[in-house]
């Protein structure tokens, strides 16, 4: 939501709103940022809403017995979902670029939005993160830019089935696997995003969009691969460095040196998918290389909080199995015991991936790691909690690894800075709730007491 009233802000148009999070005193910073932006902010109890000719937009998370919602529907104020109104804003560019997938999405969007605005294309970008290129002292929550040009960059989520309001111009597609909607579900979603596109760019590497690869015309495809010598985009000779990765790409009948300063193979797969999609729109691969090279990140994507008496404190958004494998493979190309707080983002997903996490863990941890975990996100609402994170741990546990399940994250950073001495990595995973980064923040604290 945030990024999206600063769009709308810095196009002209009168935002206020609410948030339970304000209500909640969470995360008061970021409330402080858009009071500076102009955007008035009311609790969350129906009385910023008073005019009919307001247009009242919500996320998707948002209940409709919120009062906010309640008095639109009083009043008669237009109701739209967040995803309706970016999709309008977005459709209605003539270049635009569609970023999907169940992992990987704010980072390639924040890769193709800072190669764009490096080479002034000048673009607008929607992301569902921070990017730190773009993020400075006035404006530290930077997940989105303004632009004045036809471009058109935007993360694009499936997890609510909006992703089928999209008309991408390109369409990418990092991967699929199961998130929060079944495979079928998520295949048909897909499918009928990239079939719109006038070229989708298609990871090979991931069985499920290497068959969107196949089933689409070739000359509408990009397909990119760390593994497929015959895809448009390849990486080869990869080197992780502790600042960043390293590789060769072919492309275009030529090779380019590459070098990132954010760590990981997933990177590398994300650098391929932003640098086909910039190709795309004519950007000349060369340049976008350079430009690349100079990308410093998304925020809370293993983003290192600090280290004291020797332990690393580091902050993390993986929140499904995929990232966290990924996560746990790129620190795994580094010394170090990984002592990790992985805090599920919600009662659904854990009941719907619970074999998977478990799997994921037991397939992913070293020996000699820890896994803590407390008991799900719940911030308020109408939810099933009938599975909660003792099930993961037991399957864990079952699995030959050290783990402990917690009533609450206190417990687990209690439990972490006991067990934590020189050499070892902190690890705080975890999505939907902004006080993580406030909670990894403290453990560095902790270690220094």
């Amino acid at each position: 939501m945030l990024p999206l009233a600063l769009i709308l802000r810095g196009k002209g148009v009168a935002v206020s709103g609410s948030d339970r999070a304000l209500d909640q005193g969470r995360t008061p910073q970021k409330f402080d940022f858009l009071r500076s932006q102009g955007i008035r902010l009311f609790p969350q109890d129906g009385s910023g809403v008073g005019d009919p000719r307001t247009i009242v937009v919500a996320s998707a998370a948002v209940e409709n017995t919120i009062p906010d919602v309640a008095k639109a529907r009083e009043i008669g104020a237009e109701l739209l979902l967040r995803a309706q109104l970016l999709a309008e804003l977005f459709n209605a560019s003539a270049q635009s670029i569609g970023v999907a997938g169940t992992s990987g999405k704010s980072t390639t969007t924040g890769m193709i939005g800072w190669i764009l605005s490096a080479l002034d294309c000048d673009p607008t970008v929607m992301n569902g993160a921070v990017m730190k290129n773009f993020a400075t002292r006035d404006a530290p929550f930077a997940s989105a830019l303004v632009g004045k040009s036809d471009i058109f960059v935007s993360e694009v989520d499936e997890s609510d089935g909006s992703i089928a309001r999209y008309n991408p111009k390109i369409a990418v597609v990092n991967n699929i696997s199961l998130d929060h909607k079944t495979m079928d579900e998520l295949r048909i979603l897909f499918g009928d995003f990239t079939a719109k596109s006038n070229v989708a760019v298609l990871n090979l590497d991931n069985v499920e969009t290497a068959s969107l690869a196949a089933r689409l015309p070739r000359d509408k495809v990009q397909t990119y691969s760390l593994l497929d010598a015959e895809a448009d985009f390849v990486a080869a000779d990869i080197a992780p460095k502790p600042d960043g990765i390293a590789f060769n790409m072919r492309a275009e009948g030529r090779t380019f040196a590459v070098r990132l300063q954010v760590p990981g193979r997933h990177n590398v797969s994300n650098a391929l998918a932003a640098l086909a999609a910039v190709s795309a729109v004519g950007v000349p691969l060369g340049d976008a290389v350079e430009a690349i090279s100079r990308f410093s990140g998304i925020r809370r994507r293993l983003e290192t909080v600090g280290t004291v008496k020797g332990v690393t404190v580091i902050d993390d958004f993986a929140h499904n199995p995929d990232k966290i494998a990924a996560t746990l493979a790129t620190l795994h190309d580094f010394p170090g015991r990984l002592l990790i707080i992985f805090q599920p983002q919600g009662f659904g997903p854990l009941r719907l991936m619970k074999n998977e996490f478990i799997r994921c863990f037991v397939d992913n941890l070293a020996k000699g790691d820890v896994l803590t975990m407390p008991e799900p996100v719940y911030f308020g609402g109408t939810t099933d909690r009938s599975v909660s994170s003792d099930a993961i741990i037991d399957g864990v546990r079952a699995g030959g690894h050290e783990a402990f399940a917690f009533g609450s994250r206190e417990q687990c950073g209690e439990k972490l800075l006991s067990l934590a001495r020189s050499g070892d990595r902190i690890v705080v995973m975890g999505a939907r709730d902004d006080t993580l980064s406030v909670f990894a923040a403290d453990l560095l604290a902790g270690l220094g007491r």
